[in-house]
């Protein structure tokens, strides 16, 4: 072939056009396809790029073409085992006179065996053009390497060069393989610029060939390159100097002997630092991968884009001779030619179907191989791949009622094949975990499913706009039916026509498929609907059709959801599930609901406004309980008799809100009545710390004649209540009548409503019933905690603030027999009326129990822990216990007061521990020890640690032992505190 007629071959393939087409439809009518095809439009180089990475090296297209055939030529010259090459002149070559060539490459083309790659592949056969490069000659059959070159739109003078180049490399290293050479240092010394037309031609030649070196060694090389290695550097260098001014390239030129040692060595580098018998010029990624590719691109006709030769057999048969070369596998080959099947039919505007085929084929094979790629270049080839696959694919199938249609669901199928295997490779090749993952997460299920829900929303979405378009642009406005009514019907039409067309497709993957589509449908419309219901304040004939229309579509999409999951693993429960739904019922429900919002609103402002104006005052009424819990009951009263009176048919379904409503009101009145109340930790002193207080300290003086003066001091300042004070113990008490009241009142509350719900309703369903008699659960466990913590709140009041002054203050500070508790039961009694008076009989056991366990509580804190101002001898013990049975005797009140198993119950600690206050010290102080050895056994043999204060009491744990021996006023207790813990004598 001349070079005329490839120059109008080459210009005839770059001049095919690439049409776009869009679908366009003149009519509403969802079931009528288009007459025109639709193609989605083609990737530019921008949307599309490399996946495989960048060489970041000045070649072009042309300049790599021509190294690609290079090797090629090489690789079919070094298969013959190093016969003799014999240049044959152009006009004189033919298939059996060439230079020593590999038997296939030199072999004629066949034009009558059908191709076995093909048919692997899917591939039509097509019939030859009567201009065809392999159709024959006039002197001859043509060569698989005549097609080769032809194919690779390389010129005869090219070729001619090429061999001749090889014949001399041969003729210098009789024997040698190539892939034992730097093929571009072999090619620069074979040439000079009398070989070019021109010294241009050589220097652009010459530039090419050490760029590759650049490329192959040090850009990418096989293997990585180390840091300290300075020869990468020197190499670079050289090859920058002669792309400026070209170099000597001579056998005896030093700078070409410096270049050549240099890039041999970087070339014959290993792994394991013996010598290969290949050099690594041109088998690192993404070279060798971008030259393979461009060997694999000779499979397409240079006349027609879209064609794969017939002879693509012979063509891959040779171009596998390379691999050895580019260190090229049957699991790469299989990566690059898929992607150059795959980009092709991008590239060219998808207009031939049989190539996305083939590369949904040929990825078949890429799976299967996945499991074995071990090599990381390969693996990150390999990802880079399929990630720029399954992103064109997932652009397309994401919105697939975009892009296919009834007549080309077929390429929707190959589309969907490859993207589910891409995603496949993806998730099993880059996770470990896959394997432990895969029966719990079906890759495949998810992305369809993914696909189909996305798409339906698309297409809602479309439809959607697509109406209210109309409607603006529409002059009949009057009396039309409402957007979302229309809506509804076309809604449907989408989901017939899914079901008909894209379904029989995607069930291979989702055998819900249909359900799947439905549900998502019946989501989307949904939400429309929902926006609708909340612009609406009442019923309108307008809201009434839209709910006609949308009761309808729901029916319609429910009946193919459960049509299409009958057979399922759940029958299609799930699916169903996932479909809320949305009656005609719903609008009026949500009007309610805002109507008991706002009741609810306007109850919680008046609670909290009620309540900065109670005073809690006791006289306020004979029940002695506040006003404002009068009324929020009878608020919550005329609320369920007004709800009840609502023209609504859903009574039963909206009262527990209502309820849920008026319980959060009333648990608010009760948490803020009980608010700044206090508790135990409020009123009871911090406990002081260890000391040690011996006898005749300055606290055992206590001058008794000045003792009830202060005590009358006290009681005057501490008695005195202040009027504004809302949290004295009357006010208290009036709190615990108020949710006591509340508590009582409840039970009645819902006796009623359940009676109402019975009589209006007629509701007989004793299950209904029953749950809705617990609508004020929070309230009434509110009220039982807000009781039990005013008790509380009451007895330490009483005992540690309001009786301070006879109790923390008085009792035995100094001389034990002159500090006693008779002040402090004189005053208790007192308040323990006023309790009795005020409390209701319900609760007032309960508050009075409290303060006695206050009390108790306080007289051990007063002995264990009453600071340095106390101090017991022995002797005190039996006045300990005689104020003790008084304390015990008050609330007894000869048969009057407490139960007397109830007083020994929560006595019991107390009377547990007095007997330590009985024992001589001695024997506390080895009881101490044995303790301690107990508790402490590893740490207590050489010193007796000091045991931590844990509060809970008791005549074995060895704190409270501690504190007995603390207060214990004798020497010996005094000389082992201050031997083991250095306790001082005095204060």
């Amino acid at each position: 072939m001349d070079m005329v007629s490839y120059a109008h071959r080459d210009a005839t393939a770059q001049s095919l056009s690439r049409t776009k087409y869009h679908e366009k439809s003149t009519t509403n009518n969802l079931h009528e396809k288009p007459k025109i095809p639709f193609l989605p439009s083609s990737y530019s180089d921008d949307e599309f790029p490399y996946p495989f990475g960048e060489l970041d090296v000045d070649l072009t297209e042309s300049e790599l073409r021509e190294t690609a055939y290079e090797i090629l030529v090489g690789a079919c010259r070094s298969s013959t085992s190093g016969r003799p090459l014999k240049f044959v002149s152009s006009s004189e070559r033919s298939s059996s006179s060439m230079m020593s060539l590999s038997p296939s490459f030199q072999r004629s083309v066949t034009s009558t065996a059908a191709s076995k790659v093909k048919k692997a592949l899917g591939l039509k056969s097509r019939k030859k053009n009567s201009d065809s490069v392999v159709s024959g000659n006039k002197k001859g059959s043509t060569t698989v390497g005549e097609l080769m070159r032809v194919q690779m739109r390389v010129s005869e003078t090219t070729d001619s060069r090429v061999r001749r180049a090889f014949l001399r490399v041969a003729a210098g290293q009789l024997g040698r393989r190539l892939e034992s050479m730097v093929l571009p240092l072999e090619l620069l010394q074979q040439f000079k610029t009398s070989d070019f037309p021109n010294p241009h031609e050589y220097e652009v030649w010459q530039r090419r060939n050490l760029k590759l070196l650049e490329a192959g060694l040090v850009l990418h090389p096989y293997l990585p390159l180390d840091e300290t290695d300075t020869r990468p550097r020197q190499l670079q260098h050289i090859i920058h100097g002669a792309l400026v001014k070209p170099m000597d390239t001579g056998k005896h030129s030093e700078s070409m002997q410096v270049l050549r040692n240099l890039a041999t060595s970087l070339a014959c580098r290993s792994f394991d630092g013996s010598s290969p018998e290949i050099c690594h010029w041109a088998d690192g990624t993404p070279l060798n991968i971008r030259l393979y590719q461009i060997l694999l691109e000779a499979c397409f006709d240079v006349n027609d884009q879209t064609s794969v030769i017939e002879e693509i057999d012979e063509v891959l048969e040779i171009i596998k001779k390379t691999w050895v070369i580019l260190d090229i596998d049957q699991i790469f080959h299989n990566i690059c030619f898929s992607w150059v099947l795959f980009h092709r039919y991008v590239s060219t505007s998808q207009v031939e179907n049989d190539l996305l085929f083939a590369a949904d084929n040929l990825l078949s094979e890429v799976a299967n191989d996945a499991k074995a790629v071990k090599h990381p270049s390969c693996s990150q080839t390999l990802s880079s791949l399929l990630g720029l696959i399954l992103g064109w694919a997932e652009k397309r199938l994401l919105a697939y009622h975009d892009s296919f249609y009834r007549d080309n669901v077929d390429i929707m199928q190959s589309l969907l094949s490859m993207g589910l295997s891409a995603t496949k490779i993806l998730v099993e090749h880059n996770s470990s975990n896959y394997q432990k993952k895969k029966k719990e997460v079906d890759v495949e299920f998810s992305s369809v499913d993914t696909y189909i829900r996305a798409s339906m929303l698309s297409a809602f979405s479309q439809e959607k706009e697509r109406l209210i378009s109309s409607r603006k642009s529409s002059k009949k406005q009057q009396n039309s039916l409402p957007i979302l009514s229309i809506l509804a019907q076309n809604v449907t039409d989408l989901a017939f026509n899914e079901k008909e067309i894209y379904s029989a497709v995607l069930k291979r993957w989702h055998p819900i498929a249909t359900g799947v589509a439905v549900a998502a449908l019946h989501a989307c419309y949904g939400s429309e609907l929902k926006k609708f219901v909340s612009g609406i304040s009442e019923l309108t004939p307008d809201a009434l059709q839209v709910l006609i229309a949308a009761d309808k579509l729901e029916k319609d999409l429910v009946q193919m959801a459960v049509a299409d999951a009958v057979d399922s693993e759940d029958g299609g429960k799930s699916l169903i599930k996932e479909m809320t739904p949305y009656e005609a019922e719903a609008v009026i429900a949500n009007l309610v609901k805002s109507w008991i919002r706002t009741r609810i609103d306007r109850l919680k402002e008046w609670v909290n406004r009620n309540l900065q104006q109670e005073v809690w005052n006791p006289h306020a009424n004979k029940e002695r309980f506040a006003p404002s819990g009068v009324e929020v009951l009878r608020s919550i009263d005329e609320t369920f008799e007004a709800f009840f009176l609502l023209p609504i048919p859903m009574h039963p379904a909206l009262l527990p809100e209502l309820m849920n409503g008026l319980d959060g009101c009333l648990q608010n009145y009760i948490l803020e009545a009980i608010s700044g109340c206090g508790c135990r930790s409020t009123f009871v002193p911090t406990m002081p710390a260890l000391t040690r207080c011996s006898a005749g300290s300055k606290f055992s003086v206590f001058r008794k004649k000045e003792r009830p003066a202060m005590v009358l001091l006290k009681k005057s300042h501490n008695g005195t209540t202040n009027g504004d004070d809302s949290f004295s113990i009357p006010q208290l008490c009036v709190r615990i009548n108020t949710l006591h009241c509340i508590r009582k009142e409840l039970d009645v509350l819902e006796k009623r409503t359940i009676s109402q719900l019975r009589d209006n309703i007629r509701v007989h369903d004793d299950n209904l019933v029953n749950v809705l008699g617990k609508g004020f659960e929070l309230s009434a466990a509110a009220c039982l905690e807000g009781i039990q913590q005013l008790s509380e709140a009451i007895a330490y009041r009483v005992i540690f603030h309001e009786l301070s002054h006879v109790f923390w203050d008085y009792l035995y500070v100094g001389d034990v027999s002159s500090s006693r508790i008779e002040p402090f039961l004189q005053e208790l009694e007192e308040i323990l009326e006023i309790i009795s008076a005020t409390v209701h009989d319900r609760v007032r056991t309960r508050v009075i129990t409290k303060v006695m366990k206050a009390s108790f509580d306080g007289f051990l804190f007063v002995l264990l822990a009453g600071g340095p101002s106390r101090s017991f001898l022995l002797a005190d013990a039996a006045i300990i216990d005689e104020d003790l049975k008084f304390l015990m005797d008050l609330f007894w009140s000869d048969g009057d007061g407490l139960p007397a198993d109830l007083i020994d119950k929560f006595s019991t600690t107390l009377k547990g521990i007095l007997p330590l206050f009985h024992t001589d010290t001695a024997i506390l102080i080895e009881q101490f020890e044995h303790a301690v050895q107990d508790n402490f056994a590893p740490s207590a043999k050489s010193r007796l640690p000091l045991p931590p204060t844990s509060g809970n009491w008791s005549p074995t744990e060895p704190s409270t032992i501690m504190r007995v021996l603390c207060y214990r006023n004798d020497k010996m207790a005094t000389k082992f505190l201050k031997k083991n813990y250095n306790f001082p004598k005095k204060l």
